[in-house]
């Protein structure tokens, strides 16, 4: 048998290989052949482009928001037309501690004579000081539920010191719930040439500790505005008011908190009262100057809002 010569036997070890390479992309209609990794490529860039977009998108949405919410609108709508002198006063009390306490929501336009008269007139009852006596006599009245009209307030203060006079409404049988004013003489002479008076009004609601300093304290309702209008209805059913106007206070505020670490929402007004002089009772409603129309505007938005969330 006649055998075959080597390089027949191996040839396949030497013949030229060709290169496997994959089968390529279909082609599009009316286009070439199209790899993948550009597609890719495109394909990164136009998320990349996307996200890019949409965060200068919304850095821009964010700065235009503090703007207008912390810088135009707040500038557009503070208005001290009425009363001048209260511009350039702060409008948020201080605990001893420096902590900030209630906002002022309420003012009154008299001599003292005029505030006592009125608040008397309108059935609050002033507020004893506190000393070792009325500091017994308020604890003792809170735990046997017993009346004490004139319990002592804590002290706040504003312009360096504590306030001039506070007054109360019982609300039941026990000091621990009541609804209470501070008052602070601010001007000896407003723009009706007669003293003007600011004040925190709240309601407390129960007795307990504060979150901040760990004291013996009142906690309050978060609702400021509904305390500042019962005070103005008491002072003008009992026919103490001459007139009323707003100006504006702390600004509008849904997540406040005072001293004692309370939460309080408002729409920041302080609605200024000018009482009626040496007593004598007006007959009939007292009248209403009205805010700029940027000012009502605000407070229709904040009612609105106020009463969808359930304020």
């Amino acid at each position: 048998m006649r055998a075959r010569p080597y390089w027949s036997i191996n040839r396949h070890h030497h013949a030229r290989r060709e290169p496997i390479t994959p089968n390529p992309l279909p082609q599009a209609r009316g286009k070439g052949v199209t790899s993948a990794y550009p597609v890719e490529q495109r394909l990164r860039r136009q998320r990349r482009g996307g996200w890019r977009r949409a965060t200068t998108l919304t850095l821009i949405i964010l700065g235009g928001y503090g703007l207008l919410a912390y810088l135009a609108l707040p500038e557009f709508w503070t208005h001290y037309e009425h009363q001048r002198g209260l511009a350039d006063l702060p409008m948020v009390t201080r605990t001893a501690q420096g902590i900030p306490g209630d906002p002022m929501n309420v003012g009154l336009i008299g001599n003292m004579a005029d505030v006592v008269c009125a608040m008397h007139a309108a059935g609050w009852y002033p507020a004893d000081r506190i000393t070792l006596q009325s500091s017994i006599e308020i604890i003792g009245s809170v735990l046997l539920d017993r009346p004490y009209r004139h319990a002592p307030v804590s002290n706040l203060y504003y312009l360096g010191r504590r306030e001039d006079l506070a007054y109360e409404k019982p609300i039941g049988t026990s000091p621990d719930r009541r609804h209470h004013v501070r008052y602070w003489k601010v001007l000896e002479n407003g723009a009706e040439n007669r003293p003007v008076w600011l004040g925190a009004a709240t309601r407390d609601r129960g007795v307990g500790v504060s979150r901040y300093t760990g004291e013996v304290t009142h906690h309050i309702s978060p609702d400021l505005d509904a305390e500042r209008a019962l005070l103005a209805v008491d002072l003008e059913n009992a026919g103490m008011v001459e007139a009323k106007y707003q100006v504006t206070g702390i600004g509008p505020t849904i997540a406040g908190h005072n001293g004692g670490g309370d939460l309080y929402y408002t729409d920041g007004e302080i609605w200024l009262l000018r009482l009626v002089e040496a007593c004598k009772k007006r007959e009939g409603p007292a009248v209403t100057i009205p805010s700029p129309p940027a000012t009502e505007l605000k407070d229709q938005i904040w009612r609105a809002i106020a009463n969808a969330v359930g304020k």
